[in-house]
């Protein structure tokens, strides 16, 4: 397969990491405070129909289209946005197990493989929802903004994924090295 081409099904891996990244950048932006008043709360309405209901179908279309591993992961990523969405997790120690459980789904979705990119963001998205888990179980408001940039920058990945397929801009890092290549003449 091409690096430069993202795996799965054109269209529908596009629809899904479109949603996956506005998700991800809402969720993460909340966590982090960076945003007078905008918490992670507020983005539950964009978790529950951008990252749950839309994840979700883009994840039914990939598989009916033959593309497991995107319809796996965005099916899967579909149905826990719209669970954590719709779900109130209680104590800070059912926050941190649902998000320890969510991870571990980040953590399959990694090492499944897939291109690049998509490695990165599922990658940077666990680590998300370690940190996050263990500052829901920590009550750590500090360990919580961290673990919110990585979700900010998982959803800047898979932002850039999806509008580097539509614009055609790469996707692959060039197997050259930085001075590989060039070779002294005498």
């Amino acid at each position: 397969m091409d690096e430069d081409v993202p795996a799965g099904s054109g269209i529908t891996t596009v629809a899904g990491r479109l949603a996956l990244g506005i998700t991800l950048l809402a969720f993460g932006l909340g966590n982090t405070a960076v945003l007078d008043g905008v918490s992670a709360a507020d983005a539950s309405s964009i978790a529950q129909y951008v990252g749950g209901a839309a994840l979700f179908v883009a994840g039914v279309v990939a598989l009916r289209e033959g593309d497991a591993a995107g319809g796996t992961a965005f099916s899967v990523l579909g149905a826990l946005w719209f669970t954590w969405a719709v779900t109130d997790a209680g104590s800070g120690n059912g926050a941190g197990l649902f998000l320890l459980l969510f991870a571990l789904a980040a953590l399959s979705l990694t090492l499944a493989g897939g291109d690049r990119l998509g490695r990165g963001v599922y990658g940077l998205f666990f680590v998300a929802l370690v940190l996050l888990a263990v500052a829901a179980f920590a009550e750590n408001d500090a360990l919580a903004k961290v673990g919110g940039w990585f979700a900010v920058a998982a959803g800047a990945v898979a932002w850039y994924a999806a509008t580097a397929a539509l614009a055609h801009w790469p996707t692959a890092l060039s197997g050259r090295a930085a001075g590989r290549g060039v070779t002294a003449t005498g």
